[in-house]
């Protein structure tokens, strides 16, 4: 094999960061770019050195593209993603997989009818720090994983971004945005969720735009802007969890998984390094004792990647016969998690998780995303 050709549809703002990532890796070659707004294909294929641009249906169509890079906005998720298969391509999307279970799991009947395989974002799965977190936690440092704690914390995307309408409507929230980065780390740590109870608030139904040429205008809160979630695993595992846009502390990246024999912490999820460290318990507390315990630090490889390593390790994972880590089984399943704690908040009702997924693979020792492997 050679270097695989890749196609990218959508080139907003996240396409930067895909670009820069995978026209550095020697095993794929971005051949083509393609977008509704021809010109803004052009611009980045030449700012990236990509030989061709055009459509949608051009990058379809292209004869050298084996897997498609779909970073179209989610409300089009499946449509992309069922055309890139139904063009008998291979397709890595951005989070969500979809927006509905029905359409994410045709998505995924048709590529496996088709021989073809679906890849999910997020990939900061594959990250170093991830990865080695995980392995720690294998590892037996924190004994047997018990429950989990996770927070993503801030006062909203209104008070930064230009349009940001879209983050609070049908589709998104902090629970389809934020929340596959969360829900995907803790099902690659803890396993598939069997049922999910939540509350979700609006603390407003209008927000303001704060930045930008419409700054001043308002628009309308569709879905819950605080949602808290509480998880339960089919392993016997817990988890809560808080996303919010409402929150005068901005805090995020919290991650801790508390074990039979000590507490860790890993890296923020939407992140591909980051702090390591746990706790072992105090044991017997005496009279005098100090109370302060301390925390050992896991040192890791901090090799640059960033997005698009998920989709490196498909085209890689394809070649050696083995199944890749961010894959469409684990992006669908978190997809029903995020939907059942939707519906949860929505009725006042626990919601069992109708699907599960295999256990999420390790990346293989030694992978190297700048190393020539095909």
């Amino acid at each position: 094999m050679s270097a695989v050709g890749i196609g990218i549809i959508g080139v907003g703002v996240i396409s930067d960061t895909y670009l820069q990532n995978l026209t550095s890796f020697p095993d794929v070659e971005v051949l083509i770019v393609g977008d509704l707004l021809l010109d803004r294909a052009q611009a980045q294929a030449e700012k990236y050195g990509v030989p061709a641009s055009g459509s949608a249906e051009d990058v379809l169509a292209h004869p050298g593209v084996d897997l498609v890079i779909n970073l179209t906005i989610p409300a089009v998720h499946i449509e992309v993603s069922r055309a890139a298969i139904a063009a008998g391509k291979h397709v890595w999307t951005e989070k969500p997989l979809g927006l509905d279970r029905e359409g994410a799991a045709q998505l995924l009947r048709e590529a496996e009818a088709a021989g073809l395989r679906v890849g999910s974002a997020p990939d900061t799965l594959l990250g170093p720090g991830f990865q080695a977190a995980r392995r720690a936690i294998e590892g037996g440092v924190i004994g047997r994983p018990l429950f989990a704690q996770t927070a993503f914390q801030t006062q909203g995307p209104d008070l930064w971004h230009p349009s940001p309408a879209f983050l609070f409507a049908e589709g998104a929230g902090p629970l389809l945005d934020m929340g596959p980065y969360y829900f995907s780390a803790l099902v690659s740590l803890l396993g598939p969720v069997d049922r999910v109870s939540a509350v979700g608030i609006k603390a407003r139904e209008e927000r303001e735009i704060h930045t930008g040429p419409i700054a001043g205008t308002t628009f309308p809160v569709e879905v819950p802007s605080t949602i808290q979630i509480v998880t339960a695993f089919e392993a016997g595992a817990s988890a809560q969890s808080l996303l919010s846009f409402d929150s005068a502390l901005e805090r995020h990246g919290i991650v801790e998984i508390h074990g039979t024999e000590g507490t860790i912490v890993i890296p923020d999820p939407n992140q591909f390094a980051g702090r390591i460290a746990y706790v072992k318990p105090l044991g017997v507390i005496r009279d005098g004792m100090s109370f302060e315990q301390e925390w050992i630090e896991i040192e890791h490889d901090a090799v640059d990647v960033g997005r698009g390593i998920g989709a490196l390790d498909m085209v890689r994972a394809i070649a050696e016969e083995r199944p890749h880590v961010a894959s469409g089984e684990l992006g669908f399943h978190v997809l029903d998690i995020l939907l059942s704690a939707q519906e949860s908040a929505a009725t006042g009702q626990t919601v069992v998780v109708d699907s599960t997924v295999a256990p999420v693979p390790l990346l293989p020792a030694g992978f190297d995303p700048f190393a020539a492997t095909l």
